[in-house]
């Protein structure tokens, strides 16, 4: 069995912005605080919630110095450096092992995609070259690119390509890539409204998006399920379904930076064009539902 980066709730964490769209420093370590205080049990830096999409390389590399050094070792920090261009995802990597990260992130390529024969040759090409624990990151509603079961089988073979954040949205596809993998690779749920279902096939946490805002609930959803105690996790996952998909009812991060405003953890809603705030509309749908759950 590979190691394990970490079992339970991984936070995706956002990026704060200034009022002149700046990088908030103090409102990341603020944040940071607040994960570990209330029981996550890793942090994700510079995933597609922190909009490292929008960043610079030196932004994006200070972000997750940052997030390391705040951090101080209390939870494994995972660092996001996916790209659709391969080299410039191993220069990127290597400089994020150099500043202390536990592992990697590593997105499928996007727009310009690839077969199923470029991913194992991609990113087994990253994972030599790194030589540190990689999490695969299957998102194809953002990516236009499946992993497929057969190719996490012979990307498993890699001994640093560790575990994958599965987010198709297709729970027969985890079975199976569960039942061909088995302990080579760690499954950990890419969205939040499907944890439970993940970890009942043998996943071990989730990276999740809900635990900006309510760590502690998500640190307690999956440490339910790795002690096999369903019915706490499900009256947990019952109990804060709506919220989970309300954090989705626009483009990630919006909502949930608009929910993490409304909470006084960040300063401002703003995200980076071309992503706006939330419409009026979608505010007050939001506001109810925290309200609803009495997260203001």
């Amino acid at each position: 069995m590979k190691e394990l980066l970490f079992t339970g709730a991984g936070t995706a964490l956002v990026t704060p912005f200034d009022k002149s769209g700046n990088i908030a420093w103090d409102e990341i370590e603020k944040l940071v605080e607040y994960q570990i205080e209330s029981g996550i049990d890793a942090l994700i830096a510079c995933g597609t919630t922190g909009e490292a999409a929008t960043m610079t390389s030196e932004e994006h590399l200070k972000t997750i110095d940052f997030i390391i050094q705040k951090s101080k070792g209390r939870v494994p920090v995972i660092a996001g450096t996916g790209s659709n261009d391969t080299q410039f995802c191993v220069e990127l990597s290597l400089q994020a092992k150099k500043l202390g990260a536990d592992g990697l992130l590593l997105v499928t390529p996007y727009y310009n995609k690839t077969s199923q024969k470029g991913l194992v040759e991609s990113f087994n090409y990253i994972a030599d070259s790194v030589q540190m624990p990689c999490i695969l990151y299957n998102v194809p509603g953002r990516t236009g690119c499946n992993i497929l079961p057969e190719t996490y089988y012979e990307l498993s073979k890699n001994p640093y390509v560790v575990a994958t954040k599965e987010a198709n949205g297709d729970t027969v596809s985890v079975a199976k890539t569960a039942a061909m993998c088995g302990d080579e690779l760690t499954i950990y749920s890419g969205e939040d409204n499907q944890t439970l279902p993940i970890m009942a096939l043998g996943g071990k946490g989730v990276i999740s998006v809900f635990s900006n805002a309510l760590p502690g609930k998500m640190h307690e959803l999956t440490a339910a399920m790795l002690k096999d105690d369903l019915p706490v996790a499900r009256k947990l996952n019952n109990e804060y379904f709506d919220l989970m998909n309300g954090f989705f009812m626009d483009v990630n991060p919006i909502p949930i930076k608009e929910a993490l405003f409304q909470m006084g953890l960040i300063s401002t809603n703003r995200c980076r064009m071309p992503l706006t705030t939330m419409t009026e509309n979608g505010k007050a749908q939001l506001l109810a539902l925290l309200k609803k759950h009495a997260v203001l």
